[in-house]
């Protein structure tokens, strides 16, 4: 499918630019002899290894669907897949946007409650319980327990 096609390429720009990005973090000579470097190395890593699967996953459909395809079906689906991605990518430049003044924990659960609402409809009470405990729980663990700032945002704690 053409959409997987868009995803794989995405993540694969993505990752190359965040592991570029990554290696302009400065060196200490004091401290952690990984230093502030690998953490960020290990989650471009993570996202060359999901481009890898998304391939491979790419190469399997299109061997297996070679022959069952159905051209009117899938343009419209297609058209509304487009439309799903398109929506994802401004619904994440608005949470880019809003980050820094809404604070990490409060950007983040209502970015996951929106996209949960709209994947897994009428679970509104899972969707919410997720999206707060995810940005809680992620919040914690970044600032608490590996030192990490994040914005904190209008809940400043």
């Amino acid at each position: 499918m053409l959409a997987d096609r868009i995803i794989f390429v995405c993540i694969i720009v993505f990752a190359g630019l965040y592991l570029y990005a990554t290696s302009q973090i400065p060196a200490l000579e004091i401290g952690d002899p990984l230093g502030p470097k690998a953490f960020p190395r290990l989650l471009g890593a993570g996202l060359f290894i999901t481009a890898v699967m998304l391939f491979m996953e790419i190469v399997r459909d299109r061997r297996a669907g070679a022959a069952q395809q159905e051209s009117v079906k899938k343009a419209s689906v297609e058209r509304g897949h487009y439309m799903v991605i398109a929506a994802v990518v401004v619904w994440t430049g608005i949470y880019y946007a809003v980050f820094e003044h809404l604070g990490y924990m409060l950007a983040t659960a209502i970015f996951l409650f929106v996209l949960m609402a709209y994947f897994h409809r009428d679970r509104w009470l899972t969707n919410g319980l997720t999206a707060v405990i995810f940005a809680v729980a992620s919040y914690a663990l970044f600032v608490k327990a590996l030192g990490v700032t994040l914005a904190p945002g209008i809940l400043s704690f």
